[in-house]
């Protein structure tokens, strides 16, 4: 018989899927890492079971311990799911910018949830990341992960991503894209795949409001980049430890807008049901049309799943609400007939 002994160890060997239609207009081949095939339905169920096991062996994390961490939603729930098999207790610390789906989805793996204010600068104690560290202070037994700053996220990428792209391709992959929050994705991806072969190009995707694109550009951390948006998952108002600027080619910025729009033209053009980072990305791939040959071999790696995102990015009235709908785009095509 063949099976998993837990949900766990269906991890990872996710399958790489050709783009199509979005990207007809590209001289190259378009391939998607489509994460959301891991139990958890994104990406960061990796580095979420690495980060864990490695603090299990460094003794950081103890039998019948408690996990908090400060998270956008998905890397929630990759420890949630790691905390209920392994038989810790879950704290997700998020901000209130997030979807509500990835609230109640945390909410029903177990976690408790603590939901802080976005608008606010990150050393303000009432911001997710200090939230999360005074709440590993305060309790008892109790491990704060910092996905941020923990080089077990990068590592994840780097043992298990970035060869599985490099096997799939069978060495043929030329670029790299993928968004940037917490840096672990793109810096260990991009690390195994420049150490395959040097001349791979690792490209970033940033949104307006973060600081990623200017850094690694000039230097500088300026904020007066740092401002309110809408797009979930990537883009950072501080500088992660994770993120491996030397790695990184360029970045390409993505309106809130397109990676909405392109959000839903993934589902509607290609059948791809995915959240709101993965229309950044492709809107980012096409936005780099300039930099691909013929036989170049595009790797986009896509986070999520749209299920996190159904009272948002697929709804009607709240797309409307941000200005970002068109009469043609609209989703809800549901008929009543009186008869």
């Amino acid at each position: 018989m063949e099976y998993a002994n837990n949900i766990l160890e269906t991890i990872g060997n996710t399958p790489l899927v050709k783009i199509n239609r979005l990207t007809a207009g590209l001289p190259c081949l378009v391939l998607a890492k489509y994460e959301t095939f891991n139990p958890g339905n994104s990406t960061k169920d990796r580095m979420a079971l690495k980060m864990i096991e490695d603090a299990e062996a460094s003794g950081l994390l103890k039998p019948g311990g408690t996990i908090i961490e400060g998270t956008s939603g998905n890397t929630g729930m990759g420890l949630a799911l790691a905390a209920i098999v392994k038989g810790y207790k879950m704290i997700c610390v998020i901000n209130d910018k997030q979807s509500r789906e990835k609230i109640d989805i945390l909410k029903a793996v177990g976690s408790e949830v603590h939901v802080c204010p976005t608008d606010v600068a990150p050393e303000d104690p009432r911001s997710y990341y200090s939230t999360a560290r005074r709440l590993a202070e305060e309790l008892p037994n109790a491990w704060y992960v910092n996905q941020y700053d923990n080089p077990s996220n990068a590592q994840a990428h780097f043992e298990s991503t970035g060869p599985e792209i490099w096997e799939q391709t069978d060495g043929k992959v030329t670029h790299f894209v993928v968004g940037v929050g917490t840096g672990g994705t793109i810096s260990g991806v991009g690390r195994y795949l420049k150490s395959q072969n040097p001349d791979v190009k690792v490209w970033g995707v940033d949104t307006y409001g973060s600081v990623f694109k200017k850094y690694h550009e000039t230097g500088i951390f300026d904020k007066q980049e740092i401002y309110p948006y809408i797009t979930e998952g990537i883009g950072e108002d501080i500088l992660p430890e994770n993120v491996d600027f030397d790695i990184i080619d360029g970045f390409t910025k993505v309106t809130d807008k397109d990676a909405a729009v392109y959000t839903r033209r993934l589902a509607r053009e290609e059948g791809m049901f995915l959240g709101n980072s993965a229309g950044a990305a492709i809107k980012g791939v096409l936005q780099l049309k300039d930099k691909f040959k013929p036989d170049d071999v595009v790797v986009v790696l896509f986070h999520d799943h749209g299920s996190r995102y159904v009272g948002k990015i697929y709804n009607d009235s709240w797309m409307e609400q941000q200005g970002f709908l068109e009469a043609d785009q609209k989703a809800d095509t549901i008929k009543t007939t009186n008869k």
